[in-house]
């Protein structure tokens, strides 16, 4: 607790006027469109999603960078292109997250970025599979300014941790989660805020109480249980947990499965953040894996031109018409929450 509790002073302190005004206009048209069914829209984002690059080392199951699953091309940031962007919206953006797909250390210039919008008083967080986090590199992450680090640890044995993270090592992840926690203390930093994330399945759901143990053992300052996304569920599958709070489905009478929430006909993400792949392109959300719904690209028009875009309002107000008319949206139970 006392770790979140810094964590949020931290985000706090770097807020100003400005993002603030800007994030109560977002906030105020957001609500207008939900209620008058419009499409409403003022101020520039709050959050976005930057992606640093698609490549990855490991091959996760469920996810279209390990199955190299792509339509899209595969491909690296560049820094100027990012610096081009951030220059346009970072004055008025709270939290900038660097990760869509792919492994963002992967990235040679990654820390580079990070300390870019770090100098501008920018909200900074990354999630990766901590196999990268040598000692000199963990050193870089933390003199970079980097606010959060989000570490994903699916089990706590190789056994289990493999069964998920395949082709991964979870001795390459407690090292490296011990680096970074090595390098705050020497270097008398209280960031970045440390986050074991362990996404529960069926394989690892056995090993909850042992996540917490051992990140207390090393010091990360806070573990998230964080349920799955499964794209082939009706028919269930290996992956969907047995411990019924910790799965997004719901096993009916027939054997089916459906999605236990209700989906409702809004999203606030659609109005407080967006994601930009590493090419440029500017999609409405992380569901949108493989950049199906492009909304616009850096490379034609400025951020701001593509964000009050008539494509973009439309996109808004299609899915105030239904989520069943947006594919993206149908497995997804996360766009109604208001920040977090």
């Amino acid at each position: 607790m006392k770790g979140k509790t810094k964590d949020g002073i931290n985000f706090l302190r770097k807020q100003n006027p400005k993002r603030i005004w800007n994030a109560g206009l977002v906030f105020t048209s957001y609500y207008i469109s939900r209620f008058f069914k419009t499409k409403t829209v003022w101020g520039k984002p709050l959050s976005i999603s930057y992606e640093p690059t698609t490549s990855c080392n490991l091959r996760c199951p469920e996810c279209p960078s390990g199955l190299r699953q792509f339509t899209r091309p595969t491909g690296m940031l560049e820094f100027n292109r990012y610096k081009q962007a951030v220059d346009e919206f970072g004055s008025s953006l709270m939290y900038l997250l660097f990760y869509f797909q792919g492994e963002p250390y992967l990235n040679t210039r990654f820390l580079d970025m990070v300390k870019y919008a770090s100098e501008r008083n920018i909200y900074t967080a990354t999630s990766t599979n901590a196999h990268y986090l040598k000692d000199d590199v963990a050193k870089k992450t933390v003199e970079s300014g980097l606010d959060r680090l989000i570490i994903s640890i699916d089990g706590t044995t190789q056994e289990t941790y493999q069964s998920y993270r395949i082709g991964g090592k979870l001795e390459k992840v407690i090292e490296g989660t011990k680096n970074i926690v090595k390098w705050k203390k020497e270097l008398n930093s209280s960031t970045p805020h440390l986050i074991f994330q362990f996404l529960v399945v069926k394989p690892n759901e056995h090993q909850i109480d042992d996540v917490y143990k051992l990140a207390d053992e090393i010091g990360v300052d806070e573990v998230r249980l964080k349920t799955a996304q499964i794209y082939d569920y009706e028919n269930g599958n290996d992956l969907i947990p047995t411990i019924d709070k910790y799965s997004r489905y719901k096993k009916m009478p027939d054997g089916k499965y459906k999605i236990k929430n209700k989906l409702y006909n809004h999203c606030w993400r659609m109005w407080h953040a967006c994601v930009i792949t590493w090419d440029g392109l500017v999609v409405p959300c992380c569901f949108d894996k493989d950049a199906e719904n492009q909304l616009g690209d850096l490379k034609d028009k400025s951020f701001t031109e593509i964000w009050n875009d008539e494509k973009y309002k439309d996109f808004r107000g299609t899915l105030m018409q239904g989520r069943k008319n947006i594919e993206i949206c149908k497995n997804c139970t996360e766009g109604t929450k208001v920040w977090g």
